[in-house]
């Protein structure tokens, strides 16, 4: 396997470091990045017609101040997301004449107070429906993990992995309704933390699922994540330092090891053991809760029946112009009744009060993010079944923190050579910091073992 290293650019502390000692400068940095975005390696990463870079801005100097933690970064928003003046399209061409809009998104307006230089819009699957990472409008970026074979990003925030992974930007704003920030993160080979999604407000994106959709980004380090976080939801982290060795954390049995590839299992097995030898306290449970979800989802779940009432009107009169994949999944929702939805939504709320009580003595959850590693595109671009067969497994671990209405992070625990695997840690509601903290170690032993 030929892996593909881009010019391999730092993460948004060591660049914030660089500024505040003079050793460069925020043009530096944007011409840097707008010459990655312009390069091959982020073909189709970004939105045709749409800047790839900002004009120089007088920015306040890089300092320790939290309230310009961005300062003089490069990032990328996902075609979800409104930015003043500019036209949201959301992957697709259905709403390509659509009016510009006239604010920015409330997770756009932030990341910019913050000092933040937005450098393009990333592409998407269309309006979010999907793990894959194929777009038939404007093209599907390519992972750059690999040079030998063009493989699928993941999805749906396609894009912003790819720009983040090859350098073009240093944070990506995204959004993740089943997986679709760490999806992507584990396949690229970066860092997806998906917060509990109250924690963001979504206003100015366009809705996949008002139930799921989480606004959150991925980014090259846990530190990074945090520091982004903490912008987005307009809070400070909580980081406590609990020692490794005090952490008791569980390990699902049910269903998120079943079909793992010999890459995955290798990596989580490895990250396992040498997590144990760290201290961690590590105990496999067999959370059957986990085996309810497709029963719970039968009638087609939340993402079909919101998505659904969502499109309706714009689908009855556009739906040749909607990718067919895409389509065929928001009809879905036409065939639930009120009844459904609203027993949908009583068992969803049932099966999370059960699944928080059985996690409860735990300080996380450790699952392998996807069971496998990056497909080539040829294998899924023109052949449905083996499309949905894959995106079922992309999306098999990642939705569940989803239906917890939990929140969960994905980092890179592949070993060296290796195709990118990520390593998900996931709680329930409000367990962002403790998560957090508990994946700053994780990433730092791991870092050490590899």
């Amino acid at each position: 396997m030929n892996q593909h290293h881009p010019t391999s650019p730092t993460d948004l502390h060591a660049m914030q470091a660089s500024l505040r000692g003079g050793r460069t400068r925020i043009e530096e940095i944007l011409e840097q990045a707008a010459a990655i975005a312009s390069s091959d390696a982020c073909r189709h990463a970004f939105m045709p017609g749409q800047p790839k870079s900002a004009p120089a801005l007088p920015l306040k100097a890089a300092s320790n101040d939290p309230a310009f933690a961005l300062t003089g970064i490069p990032v990328s928003v996902k075609d979800l997301f409104d930015v003043a003046g500019q036209v949201t399209t959301a992957g697709s061409t259905v709403l390509a004449g659509a009016a510009p809009a006239s604010t920015d998104a409330v997770a756009v307006a932030r990341l910019r107070a913050a000092g933040a230089v937005l450098v393009g819009r990333s592409n998407m699957v269309e309006f979010a429906f999907s793990g894959v990472g194929i777009n038939p409008h404007y093209g599907t970026p390519v992972n750059p993990a690999d040079a030998s074979i063009e493989r699928i990003p993941g999805g749906s925030s396609s894009g912003a992995a790819v720009s983040v992974a090859t350098g073009a930007a240093l944070v990506g704003l995204g959004s993740d309704t089943g997986g679709s920030i760490r999806i992507p993160a584990a396949l690229c080979g970066i860092v997806g933390f998906k917060s509990t999604a109250r924690l963001v407000p979504a206003t100015g994106a366009v809705p996949l699922s008002t139930s799921l959709d989480t606004v959150c980004a991925v980014t090259r380090s846990v530190h990074d994540a945090v520091t982004v976080h903490e912008v987005l939801s307009a809070r400070r982290v909580q980081l406590a330092g609990k020692p490794l060795s005090s952490c008791r954390i569980a390990v699902a049995r049910t269903l998120m090891q079943d079909g793992l590839d010999s890459t995955v299992a290798q990596a989580f097995e490895h990250s396992l053991r040498v997590l144990r030898q760290a201290g961690a306290r590590i105990e496999e449970i067999a959370l059957e809760e986990i085996g309810e979800l497709s029963a719970i989802n039968a009638s087609g779940g939340l993402s079909a029946a919101e998505s659904h009432a969502w499109h309706r009107k714009l689908i009855a009169e556009h739906e040749a112009q909607y990718d067919p994949r895409v389509a065929l999944r928001i009809l879905r929702g036409a065939r639930m009744s009120a009844a459904d939805y609203i027993d949908l939504l009583a068992a969803r709320q049932n099966w999370i009060s059960r699944m928080e009580a059985r996690l409860s003595h735990f300080d996380a959850v450790l699952s392998p993010t996807v069971p496998i590693v990056a497909p080539s595109i040829a294998s899924v671009l023109d052949h449905d079944d083996e499309f949905f067969r894959i995106n079922a497994l992309l999306l098999r671990n990642t939705s569940v923190a989803n239906m917890l209405d939990g929140c969960a992070i994905s980092i890179p625990c592949q070993t060296p050579g290796q195709l990118p695997v990520g390593l998900m840690l996931w709680h329930a509601a409000l367990h962002d910091d403790n998560v957090l903290d508990l994946a700053l170690q994780v990433e730092a032993v791991l870092a050490i073992s590899l």
